[in-house]
């Protein structure tokens, strides 16, 4: 599973530099940036394997930490805070859309693997996916972006619907997932490009 590996250091190296733009665009001092940073980019894991009642797993292995702290790093030295509209620049796009996939494959993998019934798969994939970006709003007090804009969880979602056909199917291998996964990428920046969004009841 080394592309999954590597999406998950892309998704980390994303996550992380959306957390630090927070906190340098919220003024918070050095500290407040490498907690707002850490918790954007590993909270949802965190939060998922709470949900399994095990060790989380930021806290077993070393590069999702080390990722965070280079990340972080090489956004100071090369002054990102200072690139106007980082976060709408092609690369980053794609790298945060990985990283959501990611995500949300690992969540709902690891949902189906501890018999969760559909609801607690999909609520695990949707955590673990944009669980990071949840607490980080939180931290700096908004509403979490991802419940007001863009058809970003969404994405969870079906990625979780999908994985649980497929399982239900008998279906499931590095081949299904993959496709799974290459479906949900290219849904997300298609979304992104037309600016789809969920519709909102009028006032």
């Amino acid at each position: 599973m080394t592309l999954f590996l590597a999406a998950d250091i892309i998704g980390i190296t994303a996550f992380a530099v959306s957390g630090f733009l927070a906190g340098v665009r919220h003024r918070l001092d050095l500290l407040g940036i490498i907690i707002v940073a850490s918790l954007t980019a590993l909270g949802g894991g965190i939060i998922r394997d709470m949900m399994l009642n095990r060790t989380p797993f930021a806290f077993s292995e070393y590069y999702p930490a080390v990722t965070v702290i280079v990340t972080v790093t090489a956004a100071v030295v090369f002054r990102l805070y200072q690139r106007k509209e980082l976060e709408r620049k092609w690369a980053f796009v794609v790298s945060d859309t990985v990283g959501l996939v990611a995500f949300s494959i690992t969540g709902a993998l690891l949902g189906i693997r501890a018999e969760f019934n559909f609801f607690g798969v999909i609520i695990v994939s949707f955590l673990t996916a944009i669980g990071g970006g949840v607490t980080r709003d939180i931290l700096i007090n908004q509403v979490p972006s991802v419940l007001t804009s863009d058809f970003y969880g969404t994405i969870a979602l079906i990625v979780a619907l999908l994985l649980i056909v497929i399982n239900g199917l008998g279906w499931m291998n590095e081949v299904t997932i993959t496709a799974v996964a290459l479906f949900a990428v290219a849904l997300r920046l298609v979304a992104y490009v037309r600016k789809w969004q969920l519709p909102k009841i009028p006032d």
